[in-house]
């Protein structure tokens, strides 16, 4: 799991993570949920060739789904990355 493309999944767009973005330097990513913070930093550094100051991580539990039936299921857990960068470097997302 050292490739960053599988590490990195998605990034995170909304106006909370755009917040961060703009105030404190940080961004959102979805990593896979069994990497570790080292492994995100570097696969951020790698990716985007920017430095890391910091990451934040938390999992998130899916959705129950279809409760009252017997195929009742659950959306994917997944988990969230707050990446800090260090001061003067930016992404451009968009």
């Amino acid at each position: 799991m050292k490739d960053p493309q599988s590490i990195i999944q998605t990034i995170r767009l909304t106006e909370k993570a755009t917040m961060l973005g703009e105030t404190n330097n940080e961004y959102v990513f979805v990593v896979h949920p069994k990497a570790n913070k080292l492994e995100i930093k570097q696969a951020v550094e790698k990716h985007f060739g920017k430095k890391v100051v910091g990451v934040r991580t938390a999992n998130y539990a899916g959705k129950a789904r279809r409760e009252r039936r017997a195929d009742s299921g659950r959306t994917n857990h997944w988990k969230k990355a707050i990446v800090r960068l260090k001061d003067g470097e930016t992404l451009d997302l968009v």
